[in-house]
């Protein structure tokens, strides 16, 4: 399968032919300023590192993508399914310090111009959408909760436009090396999905799970043709060199930033 991100100086891009006025992408872990681990582009104002690192590391990328740090919003996630718009009045909240506002949202979406939707990530499934003929872009975050609690329907739902015309871009997250028990199986054993196609049974209360692939399943199943929806090779796990990986670290790690903004 050829890789639909290109590598650039602290991020991945996807290049959208169709939009060229859409910037989408995800950052790498690669020559930062984090001792967070050592040398690293953390993104992340809420884990155990010097503001001052996350101001930087914003600048750098808001030069590298050509979006300003002032017109970019970010939620406070809670691995849940909440889903909301935001607006030019949301520019900027959550960047140069974290508040209350936005929090427990791990969905966000807009149809207006110049405005970065942004989220952290680490091993979870950042999933784009955008609308190639409208101004629509969307951005959620799908661990294994958000996936479960089907996310992606609650933003599939909430798009305002013809599903001939959304799009689906599913960025770089943890493989089926992701493991689960029993009891989380039966959890997604009772999505309208089959189960048999991205879940493995390993072991006695082990199963391999595949959080792309479930996802792209559900895309499929609430009415996104499968040509509509492209999924990254990339695996946070097993590509700590280039990606922070919260399982694999145990937690001890940065994390990286998704973005999708329109000029």
């Amino acid at each position: 399968m050829k890789e639909i991100f290109s590598q650039r100086n602290h991020y991945l891009e996807y290049d959208i032919d169709s939009r060229e006025d859409i910037t989408l992408g995800i950052t790498t872990r690669k020559d930062g300023y984090s001792s967070y681990p050592e040398n690293a582009f953390n993104m992340a104002r809420y884990i155990d590192d010097n503001q001052e690192n996350i101001t930087a590391h914003q600048k750098i990328l808001a030069d590298e993508i050509g979006f300003n740090c002032e017109n970019w919003v970010f939620p406070i996630q809670t691995h849940e399914n909440k889903v909301q718009e935001v607006f030019s009045d949301d520019k900027g909240k959550n960047i140069k310090a974290l508040t209350n506002e936005l929090h427990g949202i791990d969905g966000l979406f807009t149809y207006e111009s110049n405005l970065l939707l942004t989220m952290c990530f680490a091993d979870c499934v950042p999933i784009y959408l955008y609308d190639v003929k409208n101004k629509y872009i969307g951005l959620c975050h799908a661990g294994w909760r958000g996936t479960y609690t089907q996310i992606l329907k609650e933003m599939i739902d909430q798009y305002n436009g013809e599903l001939a015309n959304l799009r689906i871009v599913i960025g770089p997250s943890t493989s089926n090396t992701y493991e689960i028990n029993e009891d989380i199986y039966n959890k997604f054993n009772s999505l309208p999905i089959d189960a048999s196609l991205y879940i493995e049974k390993r072991e006695q209360d082990r199963y391999g799970i595949d959080l792309k692939r479930a996802n792209e399943l559900l895309a499929i199943h609430y009415g996104i043709s499968p040509e509509h929806i492209v999924k990254t090779s990339h695996c946070t796990a097993s590509e700590t060199d280039l990606f922070f990986s919260y399982r694999v670290e145990k937690g001890n790690t940065g994390r990286m930033l998704a973005f999708i903004g329109r000029k």
